[in-house]
């Protein structure tokens, strides 16, 4: 229990300084167990530039680590790793692991989460459940309008591509451009 609340204090910690807070999918599976939150799985790979991008402007601009901070826990996570975990009773791995490094493969856990290039960002619900998927480099003022959409739950009253225009349209941003 005291690991687990000097664990908490930490992610609290971090929310205030700026910078996302970044977990295992595991650390996050432990943590939804205590305090459920939606969660925010970004894909990436260490060879990949817009993926750099992502991380050094979108997710450490300040507004966004801030919102996501207090809103998600946030997960990082290597789509071509060769880590072996297990979530939820259910073993993952990089199955089609191969020798050259210039060749590795899309993790088991990518694919189960339907991840076919990187970046790619997964939302889920407080049980785990996928909300959506956003493939492709994004930034800072394209995530914002998802980040308090999900959090909010307005996903949920939103069924037509013209109420998300509608959505989108008035919704105001915090960050300045």
């Amino acid at each position: 229990m005291k690991q687990l609340t000097i664990f908490l204090f930490s992610i609290i910690s971090l929310a205030l300084t700026g910078q996302v807070r970044w977990l295992t999918v595991q650390e996050a599976a432990a943590a939804q167990k205590v305090k459920p939150k939606k969660v925010l799985i970004y894909f990436f790979d260490k060879n990949c530039s817009p993926c750099d991008e992502m991380m050094s402007s979108t997710f450490n601009h300040p507004q966004i680590a801030q919102q996501l901070n207090s809103a998600y826990y946030n997960v990082k996570f290597d789509a071509k790793s060769g880590e072996n975990f297990n979530v939820r009773g259910r073993n993952f791995e990089n199955s089609e692991k191969r020798e050259s490094k210039k060749n590795r493969t899309m993790h088991d856990f990518a694919k189960y989460m339907n991840v076919n290039a990187v970046p790619s960002i997964v939302f889920l619900d407080e049980h785990l459940q996928t909300i959506t998927l956003l493939q492709g480099e994004i930034t800072a003022a394209e995530l914002e309008p998802y980040i308090s959409f999900i959090a909010n739950d307005d996903y949920k009253k939103i069924t037509t591509r013209e109420q998300w225009q509608t959505y989108q349209r008035k919704f105001k941003s915090t960050i300045k451009r």
